[in-house]
């Protein structure tokens, strides 16, 4: 049976909406709530993502502009890529030693998981009908496998190199006591 393509553009944009107002909400708060970005590099550096300030404008700046595209529709795989790439790091960085559930302390990974998988899902499924990517005649090209291996790749691929070249884990100001 085939999937409706109407139903196929209502999926896509209620992903892109969720996910990329989800994106905006966290950069926003990393920029402008609780401890802005001082906080967030703070934050960051415990974790032993150094330099911190580097890493909380890369987040914030990235979950923004990500976040902005996928409520557009813009280079939907792209943006989608931008959401895999953050979360993977927040995945590995702040949430797997906790475990799968949310609730647990520290919190656990399933949501920057479904978040991941969410994000791989709509880089198949591209912008839809109600996208700019559909108005400048790119929906098309940015679709399907090649949508899903731009978003899995760049994502991947991002979060992999960022925690190689920055992520020291063992080096954290509470473990230098």
């Amino acid at each position: 049976m085939a999937v409706d393509a109407v139903g196929a553009d209502i999926a896509s944009l209620i992903l892109r909406v969720s996910v990329g107002g989800t994106l905006v909400a966290h950069g926003w708060n990393h920029a402008f709530g609780g401890g802005r970005i001082a906080g967030t590099a703070g934050w960051f550096e415990s974790m032993g993502l150094r330099p911190g300030r580097l890493h909380a404008l890369m987040a914030t700046g990235t979950e923004l502009g990500a976040g902005v595209l996928l409520l557009l529709g813009l280079l939907t795989p792209l943006a989608a890529a931008g959401a895999v790439g953050t979360m993977a790091v927040a995945f590995v960085t702040a949430h797997l030693r906790n475990g799968f559930f949310i609730f647990r302390p520290g919190q656990g990974y399933e949501y920057v998981v479904m978040i991941i998988l969410v994000a791989c899902g709509l880089g198949a499924l591209g912008g839809g009908a109600v996208s700019l990517d559909r108005a400048l005649g790119i929906a098309d090209d940015l679709a399907g496998w090649t949508g899903l291996a731009v978003t899995a790749l760049a994502g991947g691929v991002g979060a992999a190199l960022l925690l190689a070249v920055y992520w020291r884990p063992g080096d954290r100001p509470q473990d230098a006591a």
